[in-house]
């Protein structure tokens, strides 16, 4: 392999945050090569965000049908075709990974497939579909994350999935047992569970979607159990195993046996093969690359955005990340802020939030105030029939500055938006108003 090439910017990794870097340093008037060893789009298109998103979509509309006589219309006998949801999710991605080619394309970014991997700090080598070295001056590392695996039951996805195996059922399970009630865990309890299914939560700490506060927590119990999942917490998973025709996960209390088994305890950083070691670049004690507020990593000219720098593992964050990164590296002066990161969970209820919860704010010493505002107040919720849920705003009480907010209820992810001023829709519009769209191809002069 002698094929050698030189670029202004490299990105390793096309996922949302990568595709996004390299688009914007291309408007930079950089030469850019982005490299991928498997599918553009990374994890949020392929096995994440858009296919979850999808498939919930489907159980939305279910739901809908479901109290369809609530609003005085008749429907017929209602059946659900699970296959066809599955063929519409793959079609959706499908669509929408054939337009970020074409996206990428039309910024004049040259697309390797392989895997990278550093040679020294400026060299990288790329093996795959296309194999080269690689050299630039300046590097971006975007290789996100993957499913945290536990050696104790590791996902044989046959009986004992994750969270990207679980995407490829083509059948809805009677029984599903999820090990971990965090928000990954929690969204597909609410696909399944309105999809028939009957589900199980095992999750070690004493409540789900523990990191959202108390408030989030006990709301989402009681609306999940109303739904008719079962969440068991305070029980640790000792085993799991594959019996044919069920998963039998074993507990330090017991023993549950369902169709298929969910292990969806986290994510971890994807570092594996990149040989950060040739670059000079250690991992940090979680694992992560550090970056400064450049998003520069300690070796001058390499930058790091996305799930491998830690938290927050969020599309929308890594995507803004990547577009301080290629400012940065393309001789820019930009600086990245977390103050006010919109997070949702697409539960039903929806959850979505910002900023600190109540027990953040009081911890850093501030003197809060509360206010919160049920939807059942609401004439229009009444009208919708959409009334569980409330809005609340964590002030501090001496200046009045909002510290955080959080919204659980129908069109949560919509309505967070107000609070936080970083609606996705408006941020591409500011960006084509500017004359440099990042999901829309450049204007032709």
């Amino acid at each position: 392999m002698t094929d050698r090439k030189k670029f202004d910017v490299v990105v390793i990794g096309a996922g949302p945050g990568g595709y996004v870097a390299a688009i914007k340093a291309a408007q930079l008037g950089k030469s850019v090569a982005l490299i991928e060893k498997n599918l553009l789009g990374g994890t949020c298109l392929n096995v994440g965000c858009i296919p979850t998103k999808t498939l919930l979509a489907n159980a939305s509309i279910l739901h809908q049908v479901k109290r369809a006589a609530d609003f005085g219309i008749t429907t017929g006998p209602i059946s659900i075709q699970y296959e066809k949801m599955k063929a519409r999710k793959d079609q959706v991605i499908a669509k929408i990974r054939s337009g970020l080619e074409g996206l990428i394309k039309s910024n004049k970014i040259t697309i390797f497939i392989g895997t990278a991997s550093f040679e020294k700090p400026h060299e990288l080598k790329v093996m795959g579909q296309d194999n080269l070295f690689i050299s630039a001056d300046k590097i971006i590392i975007a290789t996100g994350s993957i499913p945290t695996d536990i050696k104790a039951f590791p996902c044989d996805h046959d009986r004992i999935l994750n969270s990207t195996s679980i995407l490829e059922l083509t059948e809805v399970p009677k029984t599903l047992a999820i090990v971990g009630g965090g928000y990954i865990g929690c969204e597909f309890a609410s696909l399944f569970a309105e999809l028939g299914t009957k589900v199980t939560i095992l999750e070690m700490l004493d409540s789900i979607l523990k990191p959202q506060g108390p408030t989030v927590s006990q709301f989402m119990t009681k609306a999940l159990t109303q739904r008719g999942i079962e969440i068991r917490t305070g029980v640790k998973v000792l085993y799991i195993e594959n019996q044919k025709h069920q998963a039998h996960i074993k507990l330090d209390s017991g023993m549950v046996a369902a169709d298929y088994a969910l292990v969806s305890v986290g994510r971890r950083v994807y570092t594996e093969g990149l040989s950060l070691e040739k670059a000079g670049l250690p991992l940090n004690a979680k694992g992560c690359i550090d970056v400064n507020d450049k998003m520069e990593t300690e070796v001058p000219g390499i930058y790091a955005i996305g799930d491998v720098t830690g938290d927050p593992m969020l599309a929308h964050v890594a995507s803004h990340e990547g577009t301080i990164a290629a400012i940065n590296a393309c001789g820019g002066d930009a600086l990245m802020h977390y103050e006010s990161v919109p997070a949702v969970i697409f539960t039903s209820p929806e959850v979505a939030t910002v900023g600190m919860t109540l027990e953040m704010a009081q911890e850093k010493g501030y003197q809060t105030t509360v206010g919160t505002f049920p939807f059942q107040a609401l004439g229009k919720s009444q009208a919708a029939m959409e009334t569980e849920g409330f809005s609340q705003i964590i002030a501090d009480k001496k200046t009045g500055q909002v510290l955080g907010a959080i919204i659980i209820g129908h069109e949560a992810s919509n309505l967070i938006a107000q609070m936080a001023l970083v609606a996705e829709i408006w941020h591409e519009a500011a960006a084509l108003a500017l004359g440099m769209p990042i999901h829309l191809p450049p204007k032709r002069i």
